[in-house]
């Protein structure tokens, strides 16, 4: 027998949107983890999309990573909007 192993499960409502994350299953293989995964998320909801991936295999930023992945330059203020002046006449920005 398999081992069991985690499963994130991400869901979308509609077409044309981004899949949402809603929760994990444990399953021994893909195919169980997708039979859960529509058994315990999808009883209550419609969805349009499931999508299933093995937990070992997300990964992520490190919280001490922030500043060097997310952190803006300072120094650069031509990136913001802020820095240019708005013609006349102009309604939506």
């Amino acid at each position: 027998m398999n081992e069991w192993k985690s499963w994130e499960v991400f869901v979308r409502s509609q077409n044309g949107i981004a899949h949402r994350h809603i929760g994990s299953v444990m399953a021994s293989d893909a195919a169980m983890a997708m039979q859960y995964a529509r058994d315990v998320y999808t009883r209550r909801d419609d969805f349009v999309s499931l999508w299933l991936v093995a937990s070992d295999q997300v990964i992520s930023s490190a919280g001490q990573d922030k500043e060097a992945w997310f952190g803006t330059a300072r120094d650069k203020a031509f990136r913001h909007a802020t820095y240019y002046p708005v013609p006349e006449g102009v309604q939506h920005l």
